[in-house]
C-alpha cells in the first residue's frame, strides 16, 4: 500500500476544507484546523511537511501570529485564496515572502496536485539536506539532539501537570521559549503568560512590579497598577532571574505563593490569584542557599520541576538547521545573502557560543545587514576562518577561535571587558570566567 502524505489545512471557516476533501486527491491525507494556535499543536505533535492556508479576506488571520507560523523552517506552505485577494496591496507581498506557492480558486485537481507535489518534493529535499527526514524539533523549537530530545521529552511530561517548574541554562540559552512552550501545550493555555525579569527591575519597584499597588499609596501613584501575579492568574508567571530576586521580596513571593494571595501595596484586602510559576536562573540556586543569598523554603517550593536547557556547545549537530532558522527569520526584503558559506558554517561549529541562541541571532542578524555577500562568510559573522592542521580536534580549533576572538576583541575595545562584552553579546561575569579558562592576560 502507498503512504499517504500528509498535509495540514488551516481554514477558519472549514468551507475550502471541504472542497478540498471533495477532490479526493489520491495519495494525500489533510487534516483541518480552524486557529492558528490549533495548527502550531497540530505540527508539534505530528509535524506534517505541507501546510494549505485559506484566505477569505485579506485580514483572515493575524499578521504576528500567522508570522510565527510561517517561520517553521520544516513545513512547505501554499496559500488557498480568491483571485482577487492578489491584487491587495497587504496580502500580495505576505504570499510572495511567505509562502511557497499559491493556489487561486475555484480548486483545480490537476493544478493543485502539481503545486502539492512539487512543494512536497521540495520540503523533502531541504530536510534531506540537513539529515533529518521527519524530525527537526518540537514544541515550537529547533534541535534533535540527544540532548534537546531528553528536554522534549521532559516537556511531555511537564504540560501534563500544574507544579512549579525552575529552568536552568546559561544566558541566551532559550529558558523563556521553554517557558512559553509548557504555557502554550498546558491546560493553561487560554490564560495568560506573564514575562517578568527579576534582575532588570531595581530593588525598589520589584515589590510593585509583583503585587501591584492602589492610585494613592504613595508619590506618583495616579492610578491603580494590577501586579505581575495578579495580572498571571489563570496562567503561567515566568520569573527570569529569579537568582536575582532581593531577599526581602524572597519571603513575600514564597507567602503569594503558598497562600495563593496577594495585597496590593497601598490596600488591605487580599486577593485570590491561580497562578502557576514557571522561574528560570543561570546561576546554581543550591550553592545561593548554602551562600545565604537565596531562601532555602522558596527554593524547594520553586525547584517542584527542575529542567535544565542545553548550551549550543553542548549540541553542535543542531547548528546547521538552527542557524539556518535563524536566517530565514533575520533575513529583510534589502538583503543581499542567500545563505552561508562552507567556510562561515565551519567557523561555526567550531565557534564555542557563549551567548548560545541569542549570541548566533545577534551575529546572523548583523551580518545580513552588512554583508554584500552572496553567502555569508566567518567575516561577516565576526568569527575567525578556520584554519590549521586536520589532525586538530575540534575542541581544540574552539578554543583557539575563541581566544583569538577574545583577545581581538579586547584590543579593539583597549581591554575594557564591558565593552568586550557587550561586543561579544555576553555577560560581564561569562567574560570574565572565559577569560579566566583561556588564561587571558588583560
Amino acid at each position: 500500500m502507498k503512504l499517504q502524505r500528509r498535509g495540514l489545512v488551516l481554514d477558519g471557516s472549514g468551507v475550502i476544507f471541504a472542497e478540498l476533501e471533495a477532490l479526493g486527491l489520491a495519495g494525500w491525507a489533510f487534516q483541518m484546523v480552524s486557529t492558528i494556535d490549533a495548527a502550531l499543536k497540530a505540527l508539534s505533535r505530528d509535524p506534517a511537511i505541507i501546510g494549505l492556508v485559506a484566505f477569505d479576506s485579506p485580514h483572515a488571520w493575524p499578521a504576528a501570529e500567522l508570522d510565527q507560523l510561517l517561520a517553521r523552517p520544516d513545513v512547505e506552505w501554499i496559500a488557498l485564496l480568491e483571485e482577487g485577494l492578489l491584487r491587495g496591496e497587504r496580502l500580495s507581498p505576505e504570499v510572495l515572502r511567505n509562502f511557497h506557492d499559491f493556489h487561486s480558486l475555484p480548486l483545480d485537481r490537476a493544478r493543485l496536485g502539481c503545486t502539492l507535489g512539487h512543494a512536497h518534493g521540495k520540503a523533502a529535499l531541504l530536510r534531506s539536506e540537513v539529515g533529518q527526514c521527519s524530525d527537526l524539533g518540537a514544541y515550537g523549537m529547533t534541535g534533535s539532539s540527544p540532548k534537546m530530545r531528553q528536554l522534549y521529552r521532559q516537556i511531555d511530561k511537564v504540560i501534563t501537570v500544574d507544579a512549579p517548574v525552575l529552568i536552568g541554562g546559561e544566558s541566551g540559552s532559550g529558558k523563556e521559549l521553554v517557558a512559553r512552550a509548557i504555557h502554550r501545550y498546558s491546560a493553561r493555555a487560554h490564560g495568560p503568560f506573564i514575562a517578568m525579569n527579576c534582575g532588570a527591575i531595581s530593588p525598589g519597584l520589584i515589590h510593585s512590579e509583583l503585587f501591584g499597588y492602589e492610585r494613592g499609596a504613595f508619590t506618583g501613584a495616579s492610578q491603580r497598577k494590577v501586579g505581575n501575579v495578579e495580572a498571571a492568574s489563570g496562567g503561567v508567571l515566568f520569573l527570569d532571574e529569579i537568582g536575582d530576586l532581593p531577599l526581602e521580596m524572597q519571603a513575600s513571593l514564597l507567602r503569594a505563593l503558598q497562600d495563593r494571595t496577594i495585597t496590593r501595596v497601598g490596600s488591605t484586602e487580599r486577593l485570590h490569584v491561580d497562578v502557576r510559576v514557571i522561574a528560570a536562573t543561570h546561576v546554581d540556586l543550591a550553592r545561593a542557599v548554602s551562600d545565604g543569598r537565596f531562601r532555602e523554603d522558596l527554593f524547594y517550593r520553586l525547584n517542584v520541576v527542575r529542567l535544565k536547557v542545553p548550551a549550543l556547545r553542548e549540541r553542535v549537530e543542531d547548528l546547521p538547521a538552527l542557524a539556518q532558522q535563524v536566517f530565514e527569520e533575520c533575513r529583510g526584503k534589502g538583503a543581499q545573502a542567500r545563505g552561508f558559506s562552507s567556510a562561515a558554517m565551519n567557523a561555526m561549529m567550531a565557534h564555542s557560543w557563549p551567548g548560545n541562541v541569542r549570541e548566533l541571532r545577534n551575529r546572523v542578524q548583523h551580518a545580513l545587514v552588512m554583508s554584500d555577500n552572496r553567502l555569508l562568510t566567518p567575516a561577516d559573522l565576526g568569527l575567525v576562518e578556520v584554519v590549521g592542521s586536520v589532525d586538530s580536534t575540534l575542541g581544540e580549533r574552539r578554543t583557539a577561535v575563541e581566544r583569538e576572538l577574545i583577545e581581538a576583541s579586547l584590543k579593539k575595545c583597549r581591554n575594557n571587558v564591558s565593552a568586550t562584552a557587550r561586543q561579544l553579546g555576553v555577560s560581564r561575569v561569562t567574560l570574565y570566567r572565559m577569560i579566566d579558562r583561556l588564561k587571558i592576560v588583560l
